[in-house]
């Protein structure tokens, strides 16, 4: 993600720098994924490789792609459904079966590539969502596998956190956390005890970040107005940023957050 999304070198508007990437506008780069990947569909493994390698594209998250040695093709049957990237070439696709469970379409493959990403042949993709489970080494992994180049980091924080919505304090910290992510905006997490938990209701919304985990939501009301998913929490986040574990963090329409009485950078 960093390296396509954002400001990052392959992205369409890269930041300042001392260099010039010569070449398209469109970037694609080919990397070697460091770790062991499995994908499951209906309890089999649909593909086990150690030599998966990630496809950066501008504009997008990066793709796995393994070798055709590394699949399981007797679960595999192709279709006549294609698609075409300017980029990239004509790509064919295959459902995965398991007796009478079907994902259509779930994998592609580029057999005669366009010539600058020639390195594609003998490789597929899966979509995501269209196996069950994923693994990385032995771990499983929710929402898409990590990008080597992403990372997350929370620091303890002293400066004055202030949230307020129509004018009314929800939350003021001096002891919150920031967290960083890349290619995202700072975050501050307020811990509950300087949050107005009484203006807080359950809400059914959860989201999955590989990097943070699965985040809980709750919506806000305030004299007679709702503010839906206002807020969430991870109750159980993942290594890189166990620090924000009982803390919340505030984003939306009408909510106001204050660093030292100024908007965050």
């Amino acid at each position: 993600m960093s390296l396509t999304m954002s400001h990052g070198p392959l992205s369409g508007d890269p930041h300042e720098g001392n260099y010039v990437i010569q070449g398209p506008q469109h970037r694609l780069l080919f990397d070697d994924f460091p770790r062991r990947v499995r994908g499951l569909f209906d309890g089999t493994v649909v593909l086990d490789t150690q030599d998966g390698r990630l496809l950066h594209e501008t504009g997008l998250l990066p793709r796995l792609y393994v070798p055709e040695s590394d699949v399981s093709w007797d679960l595999l049957e192709a279709t006549d459904h294609s698609t075409h990237c300017p980029f990239k070439g004509d790509a064919s696709y295959w459902s995965a079966r398991s007796g009478d469970r079907v994902a259509t379409n779930a994998a592609w493959t580029y057999q005669s590539p366009f010539e600058p990403a020639n390195w594609l042949k003998g490789h597929l993709s899966f979509y995501w969502d269209s196996l069950d489970e994923w693994f990385d080494e032995d771990e499983k992994v929710e929402g898409h596998l990590r990008d080597p180049y992403h990372r997350v980091d929370v620091r303890a924080t002293s400066r004055h956190v202030r949230i307020a919505v129509d004018g009314e304090v929800v939350a003021d910290s001096t002891n919150a956390k920031l967290l960083s992510e890349t290619g995202v905006q700072n975050r501050y997490y307020v811990p509950t005890e300087d949050v107005r938990v009484d203006l807080l209701e359950p809400s059914t919304t959860e989201t999955v970040c590989p990097y943070k985990g699965r985040a809980w939501y709750r919506s806000l009301s305030l004299g007679g107005r709702r503010w839906e998913d206002a807020a969430w929490f991870y109750p159980e986040p993942l290594e890189n940023a166990l620090k924000v574990r009982d803390h919340l963090s505030f984003d939306g329409a009408g909510i106001s957050v204050e660093v030292d009485g100024r908007p965050p950078r």
